[in-house]
C-alpha cells in the first residue's frame, strides 16, 4: 500500500482493480486465442548493493524512527471504482452445502506475535499487514513497520526490529524510510531469507530487498536497492520463490492514477551470490492488477526452465500468465497470457468498510477485489503440478486448485467456503507434501469479533470441499475510532523441514479500540502427511555424523556416505548441499534414486582456518523425513611437517645414524606458536638436534630441525616426531628404523 504523507498522517495506498470491460471481451473467444506475448521489456537495474553486518549491529546502527509511536492509518487507494454498496450476491453454485466433521488438522503451536504491548511492541501503523514465512530453524514475522525472529518453540530470538533496520548503513531511502509493505519469505531451495519492502516518502521510489547469506536470519545479507524512477509508484507488491528467479507484482500508479500491473523478475542467482543485480518487468495495461507470482513449496522444482506464473481474477473467470525469464538477454524474456479459465460465478466481497462487527457501526475493509497472497505452487512425485489461491466473495472464501499450468491448465477443484452468514475474508492457502490443504482467514459479524480460525481437507476429501473450521484465537474486541483498515493480507507457509507443518499469521483484536491491534502465530498438521498408502520412498543415509582426520590449510581429506532408497517408490532429490569449508566432491546419485537402489555421495574437507571446523551436508528430495542431513566435523592443521614419514633402515645397537632434516611449515594467514617438541612410542631410540624453529612461526614461513636414530635394542623400533602448537593440533611425522 502506497503511503503519501499529508501533515500528521500518512497515507497508504493499495490497489484493487476493474476488469468487467476486458473480461466481458475476453469471454467471447477461446483461451488460446487471447494468450498473447507481451513484448516491452523494461531493465531495471540496481542503485547499489552490498553485504550487511550481522542483525544485531545494524540494530544498534539504526537512529530513532522520526514518527515513532505516532499512529498513522494508511489508507488505501483502488486501482478502479471501489464501493461499500451492499453486496449482490449472485448464485454461487461452489458453495460448500455439506457440513463435514472438524478439520482433522492438530494445532500446535498458537502464540501472540507483534501486536500492541507484546515483545516492547507499540502500534503505529494500521493495517499491520501482517505475514511471515517459515525456515529451517526460525519463523519470522512481519508487520507495519517491524519484524521479528522466533524460534520453533515460540521463543523469541531477536526483534522487534524496524524494518528498514535491514539496510542500516546502506544510504538512500531504503535506509531512511521504513514505508512497510512487507514481505518476508523463506528461500528453500537455497536455505536463505528474502526481505522486501519500498520506500515511497523520498524519491526515488525504490523497492528494498534484502538475501539473507545464510539460514539464519539473524546473520548478515546481501542487500539491494532498485529505482522505480520519480514517476511510476510500484504499490502493493507480492514475492514469489522459483528457481530462476524472485517473481515480484506490483501495482503501478502515475500521478495518483493506476496504471496496470507490473510483473517483474528479480536475478536470483546474482543475489544469492551477492552480485550485480537486475530486475526484469511487463508493465501490463490498467485492465490488469493485483497480479499473484507463484510460490514454489515441497522439494521437487519445476523442470529446468519452465516459466513462473502469474494468475488474479475477473468476472466468472480465473486468468494465468507464463512469465520465462533471460538476465542475459532481457530481449528473450517473455510474458505470455492470460488464459482465461472459466469458475463458477461470483460475486467479489466488497471492497472497502462493509465487514460488521459487534458493538458498532465501524465495519471493515474486505479488499474484495484482489487474489489473497499467496500463490502457491506444489509438484508432486507423479509430476502433477498445482497452484492453489483464494479470494473473498460474498458468500465466503472462494479457493482453487489449478493444474497442469505449464500445459493445458485446468481448474482441478474449486470451492466457497462460508458454512453460515458470518464474514470469512483476507484468507491464505497453501498444500502439502500429501496434498492436504490448510486455509487461515479472518472472520466477523455483528456478533462475532474479529477473530481467527482455520479450515483445510485432505487429499481423499470430495473435490471442492472443506471440512469444519477450527478456532485459533478468539478477538475480544472491534476496531473503532473510524478506523476500517483491516490486513491487508495474511500468509500460510509450509515447513521446509518435513513439508508437513503449516504456520499461519493473522491480526485480531483484543479490545475495543483503534491502532491496537495484535496478532497471531500458530501452526498445525494433519497428522497423515507423509504417511499416505500409496508408494513413497525412504532416504536412508549410513552415517549422520563424518568426523574427518585432522587436514592441513588448503589441502583436501575425504569421507564418503551412502544413500540407500528402501521405500517402495522412487526417490526425487532436488538438491544435495554443503555449509562450511565441505564440499561434494562426487555423487552417484542424480536426479533420481530407484526403490531398493542406492549411491554413494563424496564429501572434501578443505579447511579455511585452524581448529575445529564444522558444516552439513543436506539432502532435499520427496521422501518423508527431507530434509536429510548430515554433521560434518574437521579439524584445520596450521603446521606442516616434510617429510611425513623417516625410515632410517638398519643400524648397530648403540650407534647413531646419519641425522635426517624434517621442515616445519606454517600454512596459515597467521602466526602459530610452537610449545613442544617431542618424541613419542620409543623416545630413547631418536634424538632431535639442530632445531631452527624457537617459539613461534610467522604466517608462512618455515624452520627445521634433525632427527637422528640411535637403537637400543635390536628389531624393528617405532616412534613420532610430534610437533605441539596452537595452530590446530600436534603435527607428527612417523619414525622408523631396525637395531642390529
Amino acid at each position: 500500500m502506497t503511503r503519501l504523507r499529508t501533515h500528521a498522517v500518512t497515507a497508504r495506498f493499495a490497489a484493487a482493480f476493474s476488469l468487467i470491460a476486458t473480461l466481458l471481451l475476453l469471454c467471447s473467444v477461446s483461451s488460446s486465442a487471447q494468450e498473447q506475448e507481451q513484448s516491452s521489456v523494461r531493465v531495471i537495474r540496481e542503485l547499489k548493493h552490498d553485504v550487511s553486518a550481522p542483525l544485531a549491529e545494524l540494530e544498534r546502527m539504526t537512529p530513532a524512527q522520526p514518527h515513532h509511536f505516532s499512529p498513522r492509518l494508511l489508507k488505501i487507494l483502488p486501482t478502479g471504482p471501489a464501493s461499500n454498496a451492499p453486496e449482490y450476491a449472485a448464485p454461487d453454485v461452489a458453495l460448500q452445502q455439506a457440513s463435514l466433521p472438524p478439520v482433522a488438522a492438530n494445532l500446535g503451536l498458537n502464540i501472540d506475535g507483534l501486536g500492541q504491548g507484546q515483545y516492547g511492541f507499540n502500534v503505529e501503523l494500521t493495517p499491520p499487514d501482517t505475514n511471515g514465512a517459515v525456515g529451517a530453524t526460525q519463523y519470522v514475522q512481519w508487520v507495519n513497520a517491524q519484524f521479528a525472529v522466533f524460534d520453533k518453540n515460540g521463543a523469541l530470538v531477536a526483534g522487534p526490529t524496524d524494518g528498514n533496520a535491514l539496510w542500516a548503513g546502506f544510504g538512500g531511502g531504503c535506509e531512511t524510510n521504513n514505508d512497510g509493505d512487507p514481505i518476508v519469505q523463506y528461500d528453500k531451495m537455497a536455505n536463505r531469507w528474502v526481505f522486501t519492502q519500498f520506500s515511497i516518502l523520498t524519491l526515488p521510489y525504490t523497492e528494498c530487498v534484502a538475501v539473507s547469506t545464510t539460514s539464519d536470519a539473524t546473520g548478515t545479507y546481501n542487500r539491494y536497492a532498485f529505482s522505480f524512477g520519480n514517476a511510476d509508484l510500484p504499490d502493493y507488491p507480492k514475492l514469489g520463490v522459483w528457481p530462476d528467479a524472485y517473481y515480484m507484482s506490483f501495482n503501478l500508479f502515475l500521478n495518483g492514477t493506476f496504471i496496470g500491473a507490473d510483473a517483474c523478475a528479480l536475478d536470483r542467482n546474482a543475489m544469492l551470490a551477492g552480485n550485480d543485480s537486475t530486475i526484469i518487468c511487463f508493465q501490463q495495461p490498467s485492465s490488469v492488477a493485483s497480479l499473484l507470482p507463484s510460490d514454489m513449496d515441497g522439494t521437487i522444482p519445476p523442470a529446468g526452465g519452465e516459466p513462473a506464473f502469474f494468475m488474479n481474477f475477473g468476472t466468472g473467470t480465473i486468468q494465468l500468465w507464463a512469465f520465462h525469464v533471460d538476465f542475459t538477454t532481457p530481449t528473450n524474456s517473455t510474458f505470455i497470457g492470460p488464459t482465461v479459465l472459466p469458475v463458477a460465478t461470483f460475486t467479489a466481497r466488497c471492497f472497502r468498510s462493509c465487514v460488521a462487527q459487534p458493538g458498532t457501526t465501524q465495519r471493515l475493509d474486505a479488499l474484495g477485489d484482489r487474489p489473497m497472497y499467496r500463490l502457491a505452487y506444489r509438484q508432486f512425485p507423479n509430476g502433477v503440478e498445482s497452484l492453489v489461491f483464494n479470494h473473498s466473495i460474498s458468500t465466503g472464501v472462494r479457493w482453487y486448485e489449478v493444474r497442469n499450468p505449464n500445459g493445458t491448465p485446468t481448474v482441478f477443484q474449486q470451492g466457497t467456503f462460508g458454512p453460515n452468514s458470518t464474514t470469512r475474508w483476507m484468507g491464505s492457502i497453501a498444500m502439502d507434501q500429501s496434498g492436504d490443504m490448510a486455509l487461515g482467514y479472518s472472520v466477523s459479524s455483528s456478533s462475532v469479533y474479529p477473530s481467527i480460525y482455520f479450515t483445510g481437507r485432505v487429499a481423499a476429501d470430495t473435490p471442492g470441499s472443506m471440512e469444519g473450521e477450527q478456532l485459533i484465537f478468539s478477538g475480544s474486541g472491534s476496531q473503532t475510532g473510524g478506523v476500517s483498515r483491516w490486513g491487508d493480507y495474511s500468509a500460510m507457509t509450509v515447513d521446509p523441514v518435513d513439508d508437513c507443518t503449516f504456520w499461519y499469521t493473522q491480526e485480531y483484536i483484543q479490545s475495543n479500540g483503534s491502532f491496537n491491534w495484535n496478532t497471531r502465530i500458530s501452526n498445525l498438521i494433519f497428522p497423515n502427511c507423509g504417511n499416505g498408502s500409496g508408494p513413497s520412498p525412504t532416504a536412508v543415509l549410513s552415517a549422520t555424523k563424518l568426523i574427518f582426520p585432522k587436514t592441513l590449510i588448503g589441502q583436501t581429506t575425504s569421507l564418503t556416505v551412502t544413500l540407500t532408497n528402501t521405500g517402495n517408490a522412487t526417490l526425487n532429490i532436488s538438491k544435495i548441499v554443503t555449509t562450511g569449508d565441505f564440499a561434494v566432491q562426487s555423487n552417484t546419485c542424480g536426479a533420481q534414486v530407484l526403490a531398493g537402489n542406492n549411491c554413494a555421495i563424496t564429501v572434501g574437507f578443505t579447511p579455511t582456518a585452524k581448529n575445529s571446523r564444522t558444516g552439513i551436508l543436506q539432502l532435499t528430495d520427496n521422501a518423508a523425513n527431507n530434509p536429510q542431513r548430515v554433521t560434518l566435523t574437521g579439524m584445520g592443521m596450521s603446521i606442516a611437517l616434510s617429510p611425513t614419514a623417516l625410515n632410517f633402515g638398519a643400524e648397530p645397537v648403540g650407534q647413531t645414524s646419519t641425522p635426517q632434516p624434517v621442515t616445519i611449515s606454517n600454512v596459515s594467514t597467521a602466526s602459530v606458536n610452537l610449545t613442544g617438541f617431542s618424541i613419542g612410542g620409543i623416545p630413547a631410540d631418536y634424538t632431535i638436534s639442530d632445531n631452527s624453529c624457537g617459539t613461534s612461526l610467522a604466517a608462512g614461513t618455515n624452520c627445521s630441525l634433525n632427527v637422528s636414530f640411535n637403537p637400543t635394542k635390536t628389531g624393528v623400533r617405532k616412534a613420532k616426531l610430534n610437533v605441539a602448537n596452537n595452530g590446530g593440533g600436534t603435527a607428527t611425522a612417523t619414525l622408523t628404523g631396525t637395531g642390529q
